[in-house]
């Protein structure tokens, strides 16, 4: 079945306009257009809209979403990437409105609200650092490595390049279940975008820099179980991965 933009914005309550600029920018491109040029739209346009709006929910631009999008194409792990970010903004925005509750509460009783309790869900970067203590813990006992701090001027940055990471390790855990072979071109373009992504983004890593670190991950136990964690056989799969990516890009 096919649906006229006027349906899809009926569907979705996204504007005719949104539409047409989502069209313009290649973000979401019609099934195909009428005999009298109406643009037509399928199931699978109205399940990449879908994705669309989650990520517009969690704040990402256009042009970060087309990006993503456009290399991470498994509506699986796409939707369970979302749902996890989903529920972790649901945690923080439940903690402020319990905050907002309680000041209403203080202001009615005419007390004055505990300082500690006063700007619990505020604080983001908190929650990165305390997400990074088990690793922080193990590098520096293991390597001695100082411990990773995460500023709040940071966290909207950090936050971002989670996605990726994460999108980008769903996609390969997805691509050794289908039985994609670790040389193939489909998953050397996916470390080519992660890649570029990470030197976009200040972290200059090249090709043989990242085989290196798959190397690592593979004789260190802390990185290795919790890649074969997420998939039996991932941390391996990652490496060939790598070493393939270096040798067609040399």
């Amino acid at each position: 079945m096919l649906y006229t933009v006027k349906e899809v914005s009926e569907l979705s309550k996204v504007t005719i306009k949104t539409l047409h600029h989502y069209h313009k920018i290649g973000l979401l491109l019609p099934s195909r257009k009428s005999e009298a040029g109406y643009r037509l739209y399928g199931i699978n346009e109205l399940e990449r809209l879908q994705e669309i709006l989650f990520y517009r929910e969690l704040d990402f631009s256009l042009d970060q979403i087309k990006e993503m999008m456009e290399h991470h194409s498994d509506r699986l792990s796409i939707l369970s990437q979302q749902e996890e970010l989903l529920l972790s903004r649901k945690d923080r925005l439940d903690t402020i409105v319990q905050t907002l509750r309680k000041s209403i509460g203080s202001i009615k009783e005419g007390e004055t609200m505990d300082n500690k309790e006063m700007f619990k869900g505020f604080e983001s970067e908190e929650e990165w650092n305390k997400a990074l203590a088990e690793q922080n813990q193990y590098l520096k006992e293991t390597y001695g490595m100082d411990s990773l701090e995460v500023a709040p001027e940071k966290v909207q940055e950090i936050n971002e390049q989670a996605v990726e990471a994460m999108t980008f390790m769903n996609t390969m855990a997805s691509s050794l279940r289908a039985g994609v072979k670790h040389n193939d071109e489909e998953i050397g373009n996916l470390i080519g975008y992660h890649l570029e992504f990470m030197n976009k983004h200040g972290h200059q890593t090249s090709a043989k820099d990242f085989a290196a670190q798959t190397q690592f991950f593979l004789n260190d136990d802390f990185h290795l179980k919790m890649l074969e964690d997420q998939q039996t056989g991932l941390a391996y799969y990652l490496s060939a991965a790598a070493e393939s990516f270096v040798a067609t890009n040399q």
